[in-house]
């Protein structure tokens, strides 16, 4: 006999892990908060004392790629780009391509987001110092009085002409 009803969807989990709380039911706390998570990693059955040799030794055992990194850095040439596999052989092959070589998640600079997000609103001029470019130096503008010096030698030549 069954005391309790089953969970039919998500909309009855808020409310019975409200009554859980106000029960204090550990246990089926527990069960229903594992429900949320679709990783199995997440469920305390599954949760290992030694995750990373165990991570190392399935990936061995697989023959598994390296784990998606999760940042990239624009600044090095060497940043995987799989968006050409997509364009012209297809997904399939752009899925592939995902495996042998995984794309980083964030593809950003050298510099860390919170400066990134300051520089984008500074001047293109802030931007270009802060990276350390070197801007070209403009010419010297001549002085007014040399400029009036030409024009009358220019005039001169042409009267003379």
């Amino acid at each position: 006999m069954q005391s309790k009803p089953i969970l039919l969807n998500e909309l009855q989990l808020g409310t019975r892990l409200n009554h859980a709380v106000e029960e204090n039911a550990r246990g089926d706390f527990g069960l229903l908060l594992s429900m949320l998570s679709q990783d199995a990693r997440d469920w305390p059955q599954f949760h290992l004392q030694d995750t990373l040799a165990t991570d190392e030794r399935l990936r061995q055992q697989f023959e598994l790629p390296t784990p998606q990194p999760l940042l990239g850095d624009l600044s090095q040439q060497a940043v995987t780009d799989n968006a050409h596999y997509f364009l012209n052989d297809g997904p399939e092959t752009f899925r592939l391509a995902e495996v042998l070589r995984p794309e980083p998640l964030v593809s950003r600079g050298k510099w860390s987001l919170d400066s990134t997000e300051v520089l984008e609103n500074c001047s293109l001029l802030a931007q270009r110092r802060f990276n350390g470019e070197t801007l070209p130096l403009l010419p010297e503008a001549p002085q007014l009085p040399e400029l009036i010096l030409q024009q009358r030698l220019a005039v001169e030549r042409q009267q003379a002409a």
